[in-house]
């Protein structure tokens, strides 16, 4: 489906994160242009996905606070989208370019509100040392204002959950279609099995990675791998000191990824509220249950002792510990077939389908 009058827009490509390849997969399946700030040199994803061209802004990544200035001025002081008859939107900065006159037609892809600038604006504020505090409150301020002011000028705006349907009706009181995030179900594969367990989330503190490591503490017959990278990485590693049960491996290739979610046994996802959560899906496309947690998007993708055990919240450590031992090489290969089925309701291919529907309705209303 080529259509050089639609373009992707994305904030930055720096880490290996969803709403990038989201993006990328948008415009590489549906041949269109692809916007965003910066990318970081060999970035993993570009050599799997091919848009039909790229418009680097060339934002400078820097320091985080100038980035994110830098990054609004991008998106909000370019005419990048005008001449497009479509713009579809992913992420936090790049649908301030709608401000500038937009497109024809112009779509948000929410993957979630930019919770910095809503409900943990005060959280955000309060661990800034006292005499960045009111600069930081004026910045966040006026970005969010534009960012509301972007969001209403959208024509439709979908979003990856219908927990983050709800986000977007509570923090910005506008109606969205969720159209779930794509997996690519034919990448992530069932490969044997090896005699571990794993965890892929970032190593950040809403992704709750110390209480794994803590857990696994208590299994020294159990082996945990730990595969991502965040700012998390050296205080996880102080509290897995001395379990020789416990690797961290850094981040790591798209292909080596593959391959220790397919030789898993099974694999565990305990975030705060996920919005929509990938790393669940990739390890049941890969024929692996996930040990998950009963909120946010989890309650979306892996169905209770059928694809995975899902603890209530706040995940306790024993139960974790429980779970494990549950969840034994012998118990999780019997649950492959299910996870894959599962995995399938998010397939590149269905996503591509229901996003080529949006955009023919779309140009429908436009003739």
């Amino acid at each position: 489906m080529a259509s050089p009058s639609l373009i992707v827009l994305h904030d930055y490509y720096d880490g290996a994160e969803g709403g990038g390849r989201l993006a990328l997969t948008l415009a590489d399946g549906l041949q269109a242009d692809l916007a965003y700030g910066f990318k970081t040199q060999g970035h993993p994803y570009f050599h799997r996905y091919h848009p039909a061209r790229e418009i680097d802004l060339a934002v400078q990544p820097r320091w985080p606070l100038i980035r994110q200035q830098r990054l609004i001025s991008a998106f909000a002081g370019r005419d990048i989208v005008t001449d497009y008859d479509i713009a579809i939107y992913s992420g936090a900065y790049s649908p301030l370019a709608a401000i500038t006159g937009g497109a024809k037609f112009d779509l948000l892809y929410c993957h979630t509100p930019p919770r910095f600038a809503f409900d943990q604006r005060d959280r955000l504020l309060a661990s800034l040392p006292r005499w960045q505090r009111r600069l930081a409150a004026y910045a966040i301020d006026k970005y969010r204002e534009r960012y509301q002011q972007a969001v209403a000028s959208m024509d439709t705006i979908l979003c990856n959950s219908r927990n983050v349907q709800r986000r977007i009706k509570a923090l910005v009181g506008q109606d969205a279609r969720v159209v779930p995030p794509p997996c690519d179900t034919d990448w992530f594969r069932w490969l044997g099995q090896a005699d571990y367990y794993l965890s892929t989330a970032r190593l950040d503190p809403l992704k709750r990675i110390d209480l794994i490591v803590e857990a696994f503490r208590r299994m020294p017959d159990k082996q945990l791998i730990i595969t991502s990278d965040g700012s998390e990485r050296q205080h996880l590693q102080r509290l897995a000191d001395g379990a020789e049960n416990i690797c961290f491996t850094g981040p790591v290739s798209e292909d080596r990824l593959r391959e220790l979610i397919g030789y898993a046994i099974a694999t565990l996802y305990l975030p705060l509220d996920e919005d929509f959560g990938m790393s669940p899906v990739e390890s049941m496309a890969a024929g692996k249950p996930v040990i998950g947690v009963k909120e946010g998007g989890l309650l979306e993708t892996v169905i209770d002792a059928q694809t995975g055990l899902l603890l209530d919240p706040p995940p306790a450590i024993d139960a974790i510990v429980e779970a494990v031992h549950r969840l034994t090489p012998a118990r999780a290969e019997t649950l492959r077939s299910r996870c894959e089925t599962q995995a399938e309701q998010f397939s590149v291919a269905r996503f591509l389908t229901t996003m080529q529907t949006v955009l023919a309705d779309i140009r429908g209303r436009s003739t």
